[in-house]
Protein backbone atom coordinates (compact mmCIF):
# COMPACT_ATOMS: atom_id res chain seq x y z
CA UNK A 1 0.00 0.00 0.00
CA UNK A 2 1.59 3.43 -1.06
CA UNK A 3 1.87 5.03 2.62
CA UNK A 4 0.75 8.45 0.66
CA UNK A 5 -2.87 7.11 -0.10
CA UNK A 6 -3.62 6.11 3.74
CA UNK A 7 -6.25 8.28 4.86
CA UNK A 8 -4.86 10.43 8.26
CA UNK A 9 -8.18 9.65 10.15
CA UNK A 10 -10.75 6.69 10.24
CA UNK A 11 -13.78 7.27 12.62
CA UNK A 12 -14.68 4.24 14.39
CA UNK A 13 -18.49 2.47 13.83
CA UNK A 14 -20.71 1.13 15.84
CA UNK A 15 -20.10 -2.80 16.21
CA UNK A 16 -15.69 -2.52 16.61
CA UNK A 17 -16.08 -1.33 13.15
CA UNK A 18 -14.04 1.57 10.85
CA UNK A 19 -14.87 3.69 8.33
CA UNK A 20 -13.13 2.33 4.98
CA UNK A 21 -11.95 -0.99 6.78
CA UNK A 22 -13.04 -3.94 5.12
CA UNK A 23 -14.57 -6.63 7.07
CA UNK A 24 -13.21 -9.92 5.64
CA UNK A 25 -14.04 -13.75 6.11
CA UNK A 26 -10.64 -15.06 8.93
CA UNK A 27 -8.79 -16.97 6.54
CA UNK A 28 -9.98 -17.03 3.02
CA UNK A 29 -8.96 -20.20 1.25
CA UNK A 30 -10.61 -22.36 4.08
CA UNK A 31 -7.42 -24.14 4.77
CA UNK A 32 -7.60 -24.18 8.36
CA UNK A 33 -10.25 -25.07 11.06
CA UNK A 34 -11.58 -22.12 12.92
CA UNK A 35 -14.87 -20.94 13.59
CA UNK A 36 -17.20 -17.76 13.55
CA UNK A 37 -13.99 -15.46 13.53
CA UNK A 38 -13.32 -12.40 11.40
CA UNK A 39 -10.58 -10.00 10.31
CA UNK A 40 -10.14 -6.23 9.17
CA UNK A 41 -6.80 -5.09 8.52
CA UNK A 42 -6.86 -1.72 10.18
CA UNK A 43 -2.83 -0.08 9.43
CA UNK A 44 -0.91 -1.53 7.07
CA UNK A 45 2.27 0.40 5.73
CA UNK A 46 4.88 -0.36 3.85
CA UNK A 47 8.10 1.20 5.60
CA UNK A 48 7.00 0.47 8.90
CA UNK A 49 6.99 -3.29 7.52
CA UNK A 50 4.08 -4.13 10.01
CA UNK A 51 -0.04 -4.67 10.38
CA UNK A 52 -2.60 -3.82 12.67
CA UNK A 53 -5.46 -6.37 12.42
CA UNK A 54 -8.41 -6.50 14.12
CA UNK A 55 -10.26 -10.11 14.81
CA UNK A 56 -13.34 -10.70 16.29
CA UNK A 57 -14.90 -13.73 16.85
CA UNK A 58 -18.53 -14.62 17.91
CA UNK A 59 -19.27 -16.45 21.79
CA UNK A 60 -17.83 -20.19 20.97
CA UNK A 61 -15.78 -19.06 18.12
CA UNK A 62 -11.94 -20.08 17.53
CA UNK A 63 -8.96 -19.05 15.82
CA UNK A 64 -6.98 -21.87 13.82
CA UNK A 65 -4.50 -24.10 16.45
CA UNK A 66 -1.30 -23.08 14.52
CA UNK A 67 2.53 -22.36 14.56
CA UNK A 68 5.03 -19.87 12.34
CA UNK A 69 8.42 -18.57 12.32
CA UNK A 70 6.97 -14.45 13.05
CA UNK A 71 6.34 -13.14 16.44
CA UNK A 72 2.96 -11.38 17.19
CA UNK A 73 1.60 -9.28 19.62
CA UNK A 74 -2.14 -9.03 20.81
CA UNK A 75 -4.08 -6.72 22.64
CA UNK A 76 -7.49 -7.69 23.75
CA UNK A 77 -10.17 -5.26 23.28
CA UNK A 78 -13.15 -6.65 24.13
CA UNK A 79 -14.87 -9.66 25.52
CA UNK A 80 -13.51 -12.40 27.05
CA UNK A 81 -12.22 -15.78 26.76
CA UNK A 82 -8.47 -17.68 26.32
CA UNK A 83 -5.56 -18.50 24.50
CA UNK A 84 -3.41 -21.34 24.32
CA UNK A 85 0.54 -20.00 23.83
CA UNK A 86 3.06 -22.71 24.28
CA UNK A 87 1.79 -24.86 26.65
CA UNK A 88 0.15 -22.08 28.89
CA UNK A 89 -3.77 -21.69 28.42
CA UNK A 90 -4.49 -18.07 30.04
CA UNK A 91 -7.90 -16.43 30.64
CA UNK A 92 -7.70 -12.85 28.21
CA UNK A 93 -10.24 -9.93 28.67
CA UNK A 94 -10.30 -6.59 27.84
CA UNK A 95 -6.71 -4.64 27.93
CA UNK A 96 -4.63 -8.47 28.27
CA UNK A 97 -1.17 -8.00 26.68
CA UNK A 98 0.05 -11.84 24.89
CA UNK A 99 3.17 -12.48 23.49
CA UNK A 100 3.07 -14.93 21.04
CA UNK A 101 6.51 -16.39 19.84
CA UNK A 102 8.34 -17.67 17.15
CA UNK A 103 7.27 -21.42 16.79
CA UNK A 104 4.79 -21.37 19.18
CA UNK A 105 1.32 -23.17 19.67
CA UNK A 106 -1.35 -20.91 19.66
CA UNK A 107 -5.30 -20.43 19.40
CA UNK A 108 -7.59 -17.82 21.07
CA UNK A 109 -11.24 -18.92 22.03
CA UNK A 110 -13.85 -16.98 22.92
CA UNK A 111 -16.24 -17.42 26.24
CA UNK A 112 -19.23 -19.55 25.15
CA UNK A 113 -21.60 -16.09 26.10
CA UNK A 114 -19.64 -13.32 23.98
CA UNK A 115 -17.55 -12.42 21.24
CA UNK A 116 -13.92 -11.87 21.92
CA UNK A 117 -12.04 -9.20 19.55
CA UNK A 118 -8.04 -8.42 19.59
CA UNK A 119 -5.72 -6.48 17.92
CA UNK A 120 -2.68 -7.87 16.24
CA UNK A 121 0.27 -6.83 15.22
CA UNK A 122 2.09 -9.09 12.96
CA UNK A 123 5.27 -8.01 10.10
CA UNK A 124 3.77 -7.00 6.99
CA UNK A 125 5.94 -9.82 5.14
CA UNK A 126 5.82 -13.26 7.10
CA UNK A 127 5.64 -16.71 6.64
CA UNK A 128 2.76 -19.21 6.05
CA UNK A 129 1.34 -21.28 9.53
CA UNK A 130 2.34 -24.45 10.24
CA UNK A 131 -0.86 -26.49 11.29
CA UNK A 132 -0.64 -29.09 14.13
CA UNK A 133 -0.05 -33.17 12.86
CA UNK A 134 -2.23 -35.63 14.61
CA UNK A 135 1.16 -36.45 16.54
CA UNK A 136 1.17 -32.67 17.68
CA UNK A 137 -2.35 -32.44 18.66
CA UNK A 138 -2.15 -35.89 20.54
CA UNK A 139 1.00 -34.68 22.42
CA UNK A 140 -0.99 -31.18 23.61
CA UNK A 141 -3.41 -33.07 24.32
CA UNK A 142 -1.62 -34.66 27.16
CA UNK A 143 -1.80 -31.82 29.22
CA UNK A 144 -5.11 -31.88 30.95
CA UNK A 145 -5.39 -28.41 31.27
CA UNK A 146 -5.00 -27.74 26.91
CA UNK A 147 -7.01 -31.06 26.12
CA UNK A 148 -10.24 -29.04 28.08
CA UNK A 149 -9.51 -25.92 26.54
CA UNK A 150 -9.06 -27.73 22.62
CA UNK A 151 -11.90 -30.30 23.86
CA UNK A 152 -14.66 -27.56 22.18
CA UNK A 153 -12.86 -28.22 18.55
Amino acid sequence: MDDDALPLFRPAMQGFRWDAVAHQPYKQDGSAPFKDISRQVLFQQDNLACELRYFEMDPAGYSTLEQHEHTHAVMILRGRGACLVDRTVQAVKPFDLITIPAWTWHQFRAAPTEALGFLCMVNSQRDRPRLPTDDDLAALKRDPAIARFMSTT
